[in-house]
């Protein structure tokens, strides 16, 4: 079965139609650049732009990055803050025509490893980790979401952990691989205090097996560290495997 899986980040809104099932794309994804500023109607137009470049007419998975409950936006982060009360469900199915399920990036990006990547299997406490322009998280028990974790946004060296780690960050104050992974490891070592996992997957673009060298042998964890696999499309694929229809029989246990 596919769906069409649309990641909305701060930069860069892409998309393909994805085989749910074996969790690929089923055709090259499309990238168009996040309209400035980011503001719910700008968005809502690029995202009936690629459903109309794949000729779509079925379900849409689509991720935003900030807290989402059922639908509408709570926070918004690297976007505008217009999107805070949006429901962002609504307003791409206007756009579009077609029923759309909305989830956080990072949970996305979780759903899609623990299905298909570096958590495929994995029991007790996951967590994933994505750095990027921010820093996203996904938590997982037994195999299922805690949603809406942010962990981004706790406190450290008397900001956010994302303002001082984040892998923009390295770029933006021109630090070396080894300061950064220092940054990284103050991180790690917080966040594995406080929940204690089993698994911890890195995601974002520094998962890039360039990348992975450079900064993870530098890293020290209780838990076992692995990069992510599905990369830059994890997005993508876990928002079309969060737009699978419930079957009838599940609806009809639910209600």
């Amino acid at each position: 079965m596919e769906i069409l899986g649309i990641d909305i980040g701060g930069s860069g809104i892409k998309g393909a139609p994805v085989n749910i099932v074996r969790g690929t794309l089923t055709h090259d994804r499309l990238r168009i650049p996040t309209p400035s500023h980011g503001r719910p109607s700008d968005v809502a137009d690029v995202v009936r732009i690629l459903a109309d470049a794949f000729e779509w007419n079925g379900p849409i998975g689509l991720t935003m990055p900030g807290r989402v409950k059922q639908g509408v936006m709570h926070t918004a982060a690297n976007i505008d803050d217009r999107w805070i009360g949006v429901d962002a469900s609504a307003l791409f199915t206007r756009a579009t025509g077609c029923a759309a399920t909305v989830l956080n990036d990072a949970d996305a990006a979780g759903v899609a490893e623990m299905a298909f990547g570096a958590g495929r299997q994995a029991k007790g406490i996951i967590l994933m980790l994505t750095f990027g322009t921010g820093i996203g998280s996904a938590l997982f028990v037994d195999g299922t979401l805690v949603p809406n974790t942010e962990l981004g946004h706790l406190e450290l060296q008397s900001g956010t952990a994302e303002g001082y780690a984040a892998a923009s960050v390295r770029k933006r104050e021109k630090l070396s691989w080894r300061s950064w992974a220092r940054r990284v490891q103050e991180y790690l070592a917080h966040v594995e205090f406080l929940f204690a996992p089993d698994l911890i997957i890195v995601g974002g673009g520094v998962s890039r097996p360039k990348k992975v060298p450079k900064f993870m042998p530098h890293l020290t964890t209780s838990a076992r560290l692995v990069p992510a696999q599905l990369q830059n499309e994890a997005g993508i694929i876990g928002a079309a495997c969060a737009a699978r229809p419930v079957p009838v029989e599940e609806e009809s246990k639910t209600a």
